[in-house]
């Protein structure tokens, strides 16, 4: 049986509160969407959007597709026209596009109070359209919108207009929970009645959105109903609550249904894929995204780490490595020894049969984390606590005598404040006095920091900090709490993260900024001058 895999990301994706994406954006995720495997990609609705009719234009000229075809999205004609004399419905043939994906009223309700017209005017609408772009050349799927609440209001007109469909030509109709207010059993047993309803060769699709939360499950509730054809989102973007994560419906059908679904070896490099996406919309990736997240593998419990070490699938639901992810040992207050030497593994350090040091380490984290550090989200200050219980100590690039920041404010209410900070410390056998400034105290310490360190190790100059999170710990406490810092940095090539802990955000901030740069110089392989 053909089966579809059908990614509407650059125009049900785009949807998304917050998201907007540009002409250019379009273009380079459609490669990675390409990439992935996915066998339609849907790239907006040309003639009523003009970005994305300036989309179409130069993907003809700019995009080599190797897997997948376009899709170019309308609606069918407008009451009372025909067809050949919509400009809309023209404009879908202008854009070039092979696929034509329509959207026709399959609730009798939509279809009299919205569109205001008949129900035989509707199925009218959908014949003359459907027919008209089959007969121009076109291959067309029809999205069913509000199927399964127009089905449960009136299942006998629901059923007409699928089967008018498909006798008008259409090589698909998508069943679309467009209110996402399904729940799997209702979804597989209306699916389960459409199938029967217009056989088994028609290609049945199903496009559901999440705001159940239950799109995915709903999306495989549809398949095994019957539907061979799947519409989603990567990272399920889309309005309101978002549409089926696609790479979460394909993982399940592939490695738990023994279906083959994607081209070539997408599934392996999903995750990559996943987060470059990410990047180009400028959405942060969800940690917790099954699959693909950072923390689908993640193991932070002592006895989940002891099973691991003996076999890894014991707690494990499938091989990381198929989705293109990694397994990540997390060191918190919750590890055991287990844990830190299957995270010593990861990191490099051999710590097999060196019981002593695995109570070490195991004693120092829980006590650590007893006064407020968590290793969960900072590997770099976890190596360097490790190098100093296996090692002796860690290298010494520097040493820090004392520093001090001044926030001063001049003139008028409403002027900028001034930050200023004084990194006084001894590197490369020279003593260094440097003042920096800046957006704050804590970028002000950060630039005071570098300057100090930058005539002995230039190879600072490559690290950046680009993310900075502040916790305040026992908040009962008000300002005497306890601050907690989190930064990340980049060398232009990786990124690592560190924490610090103190009675206020700037002791913690300088702990984490010192240990980024000594972290950064150990591998960028600086050794102490």
């Amino acid at each position: 049986m053909t089966f579809h895999v059908y990614d509407t990301t650059l125009r049900d994706g785009a949807q998304q509160e917050g998201m907007n994406l540009s002409v250019s954006d379009k273009l380079a995720i459609a490669p990675l969407l390409d990439e992935l495997g996915v066998g339609f990609i849907e790239g907006g609705w040309p003639g009523a959007v003009p970005k994305d009719t300036d989309f179409f234009a130069r993907a003809q000229k700019e995009l080599t597709l190797r897997n997948a075809v376009l899709a170019a999205f309308g609606a069918t004609r407008k009451v009372g026209l025909q067809a050949s004399e919509d400009p809309q419905v023209l404009a879908l043939l202008a854009s070039q596009a092979p696929v034509i994906t329509l959207v026709a009223k399959f609730d009798v309700r939509h279809v009299e109070r919205a569109l205001r017209t008949t129900p035989e005017e509707n199925l009218a609408m959908i014949t003359d359209t459907v027919s008209f772009l089959v007969a121009e050349g076109r291959r067309v799927v029809v999205d069913a919108e509000h199927f399964f609440d127009g089905y449960r209001f009136d299942p006998e007109y629901s059923r007409r207009a699928a089967v008018t469909a498909f006798e008008a030509g259409a090589e698909v109709v998508a069943l679309c929970d467009t209110n996402g207010g399904m729940l799997p059993n209702w979804v597989g047993e209306i699916v389960a009645d459409v199938r029967e309803t217009v056989g088994e060769g028609p290609i049945l699709g199903m496009h559901a959105h999440n705001d159940t939360g239950c799109a995915v499950a709903n999306t495989l509730a549809a398949v095994d109903a019957g539907a061979s054809h799947v519409q989603g989102t990567v990272n399920g973007y889309g309005e309101r609550t978002g549409n089926a994560d696609l790479i979460t419906v394909v993982a399940n059908l592939e490695l738990k249904g023994g279906r083959t679904l994607l081209a070539g070896n997408g599934l392996a490099e999903s995750s990559r894929l996943a987060h470059a996406i990410s990047e180009i919309t400028n959405i942060s990736p969800y940690a917790r995204q099954p699959y693909v997240g950072a923390s689908a593998f993640a193991h932070k419990a002592g006895l989940h780490a002891s099973a691991i070490k003996v076999d890894p699938d014991l707690y494990q639901h499938i091989d990381p490595t198929l989705v293109g992810n990694d397994m990540r040992m997390l060191i918190s207050e919750m590890a055991g020894r287990a844990s830190i030497e299957l995270k010593g593994k990861e990191l490099g350090f051999d710590l097999a049969g060196q019981g002593e040091v695995l109570t070490r380490v195991t004693t120092r984290v829980k006590e650590a984390e007893a006064n407020g550090y968590t290793y969960d989200a900072a590997d770099a200050s976890f190596e360097l606590l490790l190098t100093e219980e296996v090692r002796g100590e860690r290298p010494q690039y520097f040493t820090v005598e004392s520093w001090r920041t001044i926030v001063e404010r001049t003139g008028h209410r409403g002027t900028v404040p001034v930050s200023e900070a004084t990194v006084k410390l001894q590197a490369g056998g020279q003593r260094q006095v440097v003042t920096g400034e800046g957006n704050g105290p804590v970028n002000a310490l950060d630039h005071a920091l570098r300057l100090a360190l930058a005539t002995v190790y230039p190879e600072i100059a490559h690290f950046e900090l680009i993310d900075f999170k502040v916790r305040i710990l026992d908040q009962m406490h008000g300002t005497d709490a306890v601050t907690r810092v989190l930064i990340e940095t980049t060398d232009g090539q990786r990124s690592w993260s560190t924490v610090g802990v103190g009675a206020n955000l700037l002791e913690a901030s300088w702990e984490a900024l010192t240990d980024s740069a000594i972290y950064g110089l150990i591998h960028a392989g600086v050794d102490p001058r």
